[in-house]
């Protein structure tokens, strides 16, 4: 059928997807969905820790609080990314060496 989600993904030529094609399609959307999470997160956390009293305008502290805040979110949200990357990526290669190498199974908390 075509349009269908099935069809997006190329053949390798034998019948079988083509694993390194998907990765590849599924990348884009990942990464907007994971900026969409963090920008909601963000904001929703930010407005209830720095506006004390919702207004018309941002107090003086209000607007210092803001970009501080949003800093350090972001701060965390990539350390946080960078160690789930590298466990994602250690668990690929022992995936690789075969099952000699037990995976840890859960990411590290930074």
């Amino acid at each position: 059928m075509e349009g269908s989600f099935g069809s997006d993904f190329q053949n390798s030529g034998r019948g079988k997807l083509d694993p390194s094609v998907i990765v590849e399609q599924v990348k884009v959307p990942i990464a907007v969905a994971s900026a969409q999470e963090l920008l909601h997160w963000m904001t929703d956390k930010c407005f209830w820790k720095c506006v004390g009293k919702p207004g018309g305008s941002l107090g003086n502290s209000e607007q210092k609080c803001t970009p501080t805040f949003m800093g350090r979110s972001m701060d965390a949200w990539n350390t946080v990314s960078r160690a789930y990357n590298l466990w994602l990526q250690r668990e690929r290669a022992n995936m690789q060496r075969g099952p000699s190498r037990s995976p840890s199974h859960q990411p590290p908390c930074p």
